[in-house]
């Protein structure tokens, strides 16, 4: 959390630090800790697979249930099982000071590691036929997003939590121009979840305000890139 000089009451200087000056309600703390685990960078991909093999199942998979299933299991172990366990052994092997990631030095690995993943995903999926191009774009701009975020971790600790919100809120945004359907209520709960998860962050974390809208724009940013990147991909 960032820390600035401010002028106080009896006009001189004083550190003031955001993290001091979080609400400190218990019960405040611990909503918002059990939100940022829910809405959890991990599994937000899992989330928009089961979304759209919910409300528009043919945009998933033009396959059998069962394929559709085996799909979104494929999506959990590539989007959470692998990078979660990467943490873990890293961790065990002592290249990780915390499984939380506080540190830019600790997010390192994770980042370069979830990838490789995310790549594999994005060429797998591209190269299925049955597999819809809305699909194929939203693995690519996650791809996008975690290598914005290993570069923009040289220069500060950016929100994933806020990069998978960003991505969110323009795949639904983008998903409710192109099927031509009343998504207003998607809309404004993508935008009310995303809201409710950054506000999170910004209780029980480290992160400053600039880290979070930082990542809200380059998961944003990444989703808006990706119909592009898959166009012009041989």
């Amino acid at each position: 959390m960032e820390s600035k000089l401010v002028v106080d009451r009896e006009s001189g200087l004083k550190e003031f630090n955001e993290l001091n000056h979080q609400p400190q309600n218990l019960v405040i703390r611990a909503v918002a800790k059990v939100i940022s685990y829910i809405f959890h960078p991990l599994f937000v991909p899992v989330y928009i697979a089961w979304f759209l093999l919910t409300v528009q199942p043919y945009l998933f998979s033009s396959g059998s249930p069962s394929q559709k299933m085996l799909k979104l299991l494929q999506f959990f172990i590539m989007y959470s099982f692998f990078p979660l366990v990467t943490v873990l052994l890293a961790k065990a092997l002592g290249f990780l000071s915390s499984i939380y990631l506080r540190t830019q030095k600790d997010r390192i690995i994770p980042y370069i590691a979830c990838g490789i993943y995310y790549f594999w995903m994005a060429y797998v999926l591209r190269h299925l036929p049955d597999m819809s191009r809305e699909v194929v774009q939203l693995s690519i701009a996650i791809f996008v997003a975690s290598s914005a975020g290993l570069i923009a971790n040289i220069y500060m600790k950016v929100s994933m939590h806020a990069m998978s919100m960003g991505i969110l809120v323009i795949f639904i945004l983008m998903l409710a121009s192109m099927q031509g359907e009343n998504f207003n209520m998607y809309i404004a709960a993508s935008i009310l979840l995303a809201g409710i998860v950054c506000t999170c962050r910004l209780i029980v974390s480290d992160h400053s305000s600039r880290e979070i809208y930082t990542g809200l724009m380059i998961g944003a940013f990444s989703q808006l890139l990706a119909p592009w990147i898959d166009r012009i991909l041989p």
